[in-house]
């Protein structure tokens, strides 16, 4: 008699399609002239000041140079890009008549050098992408080489651009603006200063959970999901106390690849819906929103029975109990809590000094936010706004 696969086991039809090739280890930035001439001869580097500051734009400048590639730079882009930053490495873009572009940074830099390829390629303004394969013409080769371990973008094909006038960010999607590839260099992330290594580490632990409990979620991303949460949770105590221990830096940084590969795969949730509008109104770090929100996402998701088992699943997959405990995902909420509380971060949004009385606004348009259409829980405006007020103030007590 043939087996039969019990139903739990069944697989869920997916359509897996990676497009990046990964490049992993200390010291593979020395190698991004070498793989860069494999795509192009005039190259478009988007950085940030602060990576001029710590040395990693001149290295990249180095090993691009001596591979014989031209290359312009433009090291303007801000934290949370506009359309503002897009449109300003757009002009230098297009001046420069490049036919390769490396985004080198946290996810910033990565989202602002995708935005610059769809306006150079595609035209038109950013607004234009917002959504998922709008861009009609082939698109420029990139290289993303993350000097964060966060975002996972280098694993994504969207870019995150805030309109430069509301701060509300647009989701600019397309499967020909993925990496061609991913440079991850642990020894990039070791200058991180600790406020960053830790609103980034939380970011992609809430990739990791979120990700693996979407409707969209499949055994391909859950997969990436998992294999994130196990390498993130191990790893970031350890980056807490040695912020130079290179081997945690790296399980950090494949982690969050991991992670980003995840959302390529199956998406977000609601956490992120209700992260944006607090960042949007209250300048908040997107790591800090998200580490406030997301406890209080997991318990709501928790009433779902089947989606309660799966955080069953990665609470025992870091010990803090069975995977049949009928409490794990309330023991899962409180340990994210618990990490959140140990790098100094808010755990409310009073303590991150949010006003109670933008909440009906902010529920309105985290209704908006398509991240929220995956969250395995329908949300409404209505359960967006309690969210909101059970992350107020001080109410769950520590595991």
């Amino acid at each position: 008699m043939t087996d039969v696969l019990p139903a739990s086991d069944t697989l869920a039809a997916f359509d897996f399609d990676p497009r990046t090739r990964v490049v992993f280890g200390p010291g593979v930035l020395s190698r991004l002239g070498e793989l860069a001439k494999e795509l192009g001869s005039r190259a478009f580097l988007v950085t940030d000041k602060g990576l001029k500051k710590a040395g990693h734009e001149d290295r990249a400048l180095e090993a691009l140079s001596s591979a014989g590639l031209e290359v312009t730079i433009f090291d303007d882009v801000h934290p949370n890009p506009t359309t503002d930053d897009v449109a300003a490495g757009l002009k230098v873009a297009r001046a420069a008549e490049v036919d390769l572009i490396i985004g080198l940074g946290g996810g910033s830099s990565m989202d602002c050098a995708k935005g610059v390829n769809f306006l150079l390629t595609n035209g038109g303004q950013m607004a234009d992408y917002w959504g998922v394969g709008k861009a009609t013409k082939p698109m420029l080769p990139m290289i993303a080489v993350p000097t964060t371990a966060g975002t996972g973008s280098e694993a994504q094909s969207f870019a995150l651009i805030a309109n430069a006038e509301t701060h509300m960010k647009m989701a600019c999607g397309d499967k020909k603006a993925a990496c061609r590839i991913a440079l991850l260099d642990p020894e990039l992330t070791v200058t991180m200063p600790a406020s960053v290594t830790a609103v980034t580490g939380i970011d992609a632990i809430s990739h990791a959970l979120e990700t693996y409990v979407t409707t969209k979620r499949n055994p391909v991303s859950q997969l990436f999901s998992r294999e994130s949460w196990r390498l993130l949770a191990r790893a970031f105590p350890r980056v807490l106390e040695d912020p130079t221990d290179v081997e945690a830096r790296g399980a950090m940084i494949v982690g969050s690849h991991l992670a980003g590969a995840a959302i390529e795969n199956s998406m977000l949730g609601a956490t992120h819906a209700l992260a944006n509008p607090l960042s949007a109104h209250f300048n908040l770090t997107h790591g800090v929103a998200i580490g406030v929100m997301l406890p209080h996402v997991i318990r709501f998701n928790a009433a779902d029975e089947a989606v309660a088992l799966l955080y069953g699943d990665l609470a025992a997959d870091i010990g803090l109990c069975s995977a049949e405990d009928p409490d794990a995902a309330d023991k899962l909420a409180r340990y994210v809590r618990s990490v959140v509380r140990s790098w100094s971060l808010p755990t409310s949004l009073e303590a991150a000094s949010v006003t109670r009385d933008l909440i009906p606004t902010m529920a309105e348009e985290a209704a908006k936010q398509w991240t929220g259409t995956f969250n395995p829980r329908p949300v409404n405006v209505t359960s967006l706004t309690e969210l909101y007020e059970c992350a107020f103030s001080e109410t769950m007590t520590e595991a």
